[in-house]
């Protein structure tokens, strides 16, 4: 127990302090609420001996306990509650910032439902209860020990009697602990797996419908849904009977007490009224413990739940040591890099260069490496071997941030915010006034729609942009990537989806992002590629061909067959138009 006591306090980083605090104000509180026993002691002393005049001290005694063990109580609930909420919100932000810089691969072999849950429920469980456990067990135990030393004080034999129960209640607890800590990690697991599959039902909604899967799917929920509850109920069935375990202790203890004092009494070595306050006492010395050992079982499962938040900075970083580097220039060069997704090797020995200023056309067949290639630049991932350089720098070399100052990337599937479309466009540049984002919004000809929506740049446009079109949200992410002004633009196939409508728009926005930059492009289209100052053809994770669209035209191979299947596709026409 004291393991994840322990844990919790390390968990609380820069709350530590305030955590003490409320530790130091429950313990004061256990002081006040102990002096009702000498109250208790003194009203007694003064009804046996028929001196029910001087009760002034008894009033004042009980006055001072109650009065200070409501401030205390109101001090360290505010405390311990600010503790549970501050502690976890540093949490989520420090995750959120550790994610920025792991490999991509991470997300990859763990789901977003993974990640969500410990986010979300499993940080939820923290910050509600992990503060309040701590203080709770910890002053319940103090409470019920300050009493056990007052009790000492007035008759020390069944003073030790109180403490020895203690220990036994503390002994069972533990075990208790232990029992739940075998069942807590499966019940944590099982609840992962619960917010996976609940997530991966809402996303996808429209491929089940679409199928007539509605059933079949919501078996699979129900399933998890099923299995989330059966490990609840086993970890909770896992301690009860350690709980009914604590009352007997509790009970026994209460007991043994009465029936000592009883028999301290018959043999004439126990006053009347140290007889009567110990039969008293017996009833209410164990009450803080107990709610202290029944809060203390929801402990092995916030230790599951902050080992799983925790787990996420057991996971490999890129190195974040670099420097914060200001290119004289946006030259790149791929030196003999090679590149695997585990055992799958996808760039094989690849080595060309990018010179500043110039635009660079990635064609080849799907899975060839062309994405592959361009998150390299930007870092998502490191080489197994060989160098990428960015202004003749290694991109190790760099800050993280740094190097992504140099680079603006624009994907084919555009994730925006929800939140306005302003601060969506500002995301790259936060500190950018209005009139720069709309100068922005204007080059990426999205302007004119912005303000034909209902709140112009304040319209608040949902999770993904769902509210938008392909198109619109494509302008705005290009927006976005003016707005930021970097010297490097890569181009994911951003116009592979959009419709002929917005395409002449999209095109116009491209060309003024694209101005006086260093362009890297995938893209399918002739008229995209044709005019590059370089193609280089990807395939099998090599380059197979490099060089301008007459030279690569003019020889047979890779690029040849693309542009004769593009010419060809552009030929069709539907029969009888």
């Amino acid at each position: 127990m004291f393991g994840v006591l322990k844990k919790i306090y390390a968990f609380a980083a820069s709350r530590k302090g305030l955590l003490t605090r409320s530790m130091l104000v429950a313990f004061v509180g256990a002081i006040f609420s102990a002096l009702q026993f000498m109250a208790l002691m003194l009203t007694l002393d003064m009804v046996i001996a028929g001196a029910m005049g001087r009760l002034w001290p008894v009033v004042a005694i009980m006055v001072v306990s109650v009065i200070g063990k409501a401030i205390c109580s109101y001090q360290s609930t505010n405390m311990e509650t600010e503790t549970g909420y501050f502690m976890v919100a540093e949490k989520r932000v420090h995750i959120g910032d550790r994610l920025r810089y792991i490999p991509m691969g991470y997300f990859n072999d763990n789901s977003l439902g993974n990640i969500t849950a410990v986010v979300t429920t499993t940080l939820g469980d923290v910050e509600n209860t992990a503060a309040r456990c701590l203080v709770m067990v910890i002053g319940g135990f103090l409470n019920t020990l300050a009493l056990c030393l007052m009790l000492t004080i007035a008759e020390w034999r069944l003073g030790l009697i109180a403490i020895v129960g203690i220990l036994c209640y503390l002994l069972v607890t533990e075990l208790s602990q232990r029992a739940m800590l075998r069942t807590g990690p499966a019940r944590q697991h099982a609840q992962m797996a619960l917010v996976e599959a609940v997530l991966e039902y809402i996303q996808g909604m429209s491929v089940v419908k679409s199928y007539g899967l509605e059933k079949d799917n919501n078996q699979t929920v129900n399933r998890t849904v099923e299995e989330s509850c059966d490990r609840a109920l086993a970890m909770e069935q896992s301690v009860v009977p350690w709980s009914a375990a604590r009352q007997l202790v509790v009970r026994a203890f209460s007991v043994i007490m009465v029936v000592s004092a009883l028999a301290f009494y018959s043999a004439g070595t126990l006053t009347l009224s140290r007889c009567l306050l110990m039969l008293i006492v017996s009833f209410m010395l164990y009450r803080e413990l107990e709610s202290a050992g029944n809060m203390s079982d929801n402990l092995q499962m916030l230790g599951a739940s902050m080992d799983k938040a925790n787990s996420i900075d057991d996971t490999p970083v890129m190195d974040i040591d670099g420097q914060a580097l200001a290119p004289a220039h946006a030259d790149i060069r791929f030196q003999d890099v090679t590149f695997s997704y585990g055992d799958r090797k996808v760039l094989d020995h690849v080595s060309f260069t990018i010179t500043e200023k110039t635009t660079t056309a990635i064609v080849g067949p799907s899975g060839g490496g062309k994405t592959t290639l361009c998150n390299l630049i930007a870092r998502f991932w490191d080489v197994d071997s060989g160098r990428v350089t960015v202004g003749g720098r290694d991109v190790k070399d760099y800050k993280l941030d740094s190097l992504m100052e140099q680079i603006s990337m624009v994907f084919q599937n555009v994730y925006l915010f929800n939140d306005t479309i302003e601060n969506n466009i500002k995301f790259g540049r936060q500190d950018a006034t209005h009139a720069q984002v709309v100068e922005a919004a204007k080059q990426a000809c999205c302007h004119d729609f912005i303000m034909a929506l209902p709140d112009g740049y304040d319209t608040v446009i949902g999770e993904g942009g769902g509210t938008l079109s392909g198109g619109e949200k494509q302008r705005i992410s290009i927006a976005r990537a003016i707005l930021k002004d970097a010297p490097i633009i890569i181009l994911d196939e951003a116009t592979a989806s959009v419709d002929p409508e917005n395409e002449a728009e999209l095109q116009k926005a491209i060309a003024a992002l694209t101005r006086e930059k260093t362009i890297i492009m995938i893209a399918h289209r002739l008229k995209t590629v044709r005019n590059a100052d370089q193609i280089l053809v990807l395939s099998g994770g090599s380059i197979v061909q490099q060089g301008r669209h007459e030279e690569l035209v003019a020889r047979p191979g890779i690029y040849a067959d693309f542009i004769g299947m593009r010419r060809e596709a552009a030929s069709w026409k539907l029969g009888g138009v």
